[in-house]
């Protein structure tokens, strides 16, 4: 059953990185568990149990960065990971840990600090690469792109990313597209879809 996560949004990555408006509702948290699986075992059509993801690595783009947890600011904006750190890439805890059934979401910088960030190179994957995701309960999850898009970010599709899917999902979110001098941001948002394999 698909379901929007109301006034959940990303937007803008200023120099100081990706900043977020209001999000009225927050995804839930994951509830069920599942029997644990080893390194080698394969998900079945739910996924993998729930477990905090420890690092991403996507090998196209050369990007390795170990994974912050990501909440609500004090003002209700969803938190980015720190922009004094641009390499650092983080998951948003209140959607699904990557593996399981549902979208999870990672989050990194298209630049910050006047330097590269994580996901700078974002915008070059395509559909078929990989994604891979070590998880702290020994397993890993392997995603492979299946869209790609660049969206002015007051039309974020909130539902695309963050509606509920019968498949564990993954979304990659960064900014993009020209920058905005007076609003010190970027007027787009990256975003890239994957699924688990």
């Amino acid at each position: 059953m698909k379901r929007l996560l109301a006034g959940v949004l990303l937007s803008a990555l200023a120099l100081t990185g990706c900043a977020s408006p209001q999000a009225s509702e927050l995804p839930p948290a994951p509830t069920t568990s599942a029997p644990a699986t080893s390194a080698t075992s394969t998900p079945d059509a739910r996924g993998l149990p729930s477990s905090e993801p420890a690092e991403i690595r996507i090998p196209k783009i050369d990007a390795v960065s170990s994974l912050v947890p990501l909440g609500l600011n004090a003002d209700e904006t969803v938190e980015v990971p720190p922009v004094e750190k641009p390499m650092q890439a983080g998951w948003y805890r209140h959607a699904r840990t990557p593996g399981e059934a549902g979208p999870a979401v990672v989050l990194g910088h298209v630049d910050g600090n006047k330097q590269p960030g994580i996901f700078f190179r974002l915008k070059e994957l395509v559909t078929g690469d990989e994604i891979v995701v070590s998880r702290k309960d020994g397993t890993t999850a392997k995603f492979r792109v299946h869209k790609k898009e660049q969206i002015a970010k007051d039309s974020f599709p909130t539902e695309a990313v963050y509606g509920d899917t019968d498949v564990p999902e993954l979304r990659l979110i960064t900014c993009g597209g020209s920058y905005d001098q007076a609003a010190r941001s970027y007027r787009d948002n990256v975003i890239v879809y994957a699924t688990l394999i």
